[in-house]
């Protein structure tokens, strides 16, 4: 299994933690098509920044775990999806605290790990410390050495 990436969201919808251990695979596409022999810059993809990659992440969630529950009632959660190339998975606490892993396709169910990062590291290292902010405003993010270093320890156990 492969991890690609960690993210978490408040409830103001600001990425409070991102944490990238491999890039994304990107698509396979054909060759940027050329005009006057001279190749289009237009059809490469651009490379995104942390911030806007959080923001994407972010308005993907929201609009299927919006229409997860528009379709399906409020009973129903959004728990992960799948691309091509990744699957997306999805964990919100009722603080609406939002806990999002991408990993590559092959990997299960991930909502029990991103359960427990949350009760084992998150309340546990930022939650309790006196120090570490109730609210983080304006993307102001976890910054607690233990929190990193529980994570870094734990994403590779399962």
């Amino acid at each position: 299994m492969v991890v690609y990436s960690f993210y978490i969201f408040d409830r103001h919808a600001e990425c409070i933690y991102k944490k990238k251990w491999t890039p994304r695979p990107t698509s396979t596409g054909s060759k940027p098509q050329q005009q006057n022999g001279l190749p289009d810059s237009t059809s490469q993809p651009k490379a995104l920044s942390a911030e806007d990659d959080a923001k994407l992440v972010f308005g993907t969630i929201f609009s299927l775990r919006n229409m997860v529950r528009k379709l399906g009632g409020q009973e129903d959660n959004f728990i992960s999806y799948r691309t091509g190339h990744y699957k997306l998975h999805y964990y919100e606490t009722p603080t609406s605290l939002k806990f999002v892993m991408v990993t590559d396709t092959r990997t299960n169910n991930l909502r029990i790990v991103l359960h427990q990062i949350y009760v084992s590291l998150y309340v546990e290292y930022v939650v309790k410390n006196p120090l570490s902010p109730i609210e983080h405003p304006g993307g102001i993010g976890v910054n607690c050495e233990m929190f990193e270093l529980g994570v870094e320890q734990f994403v590779p156990l399962f």
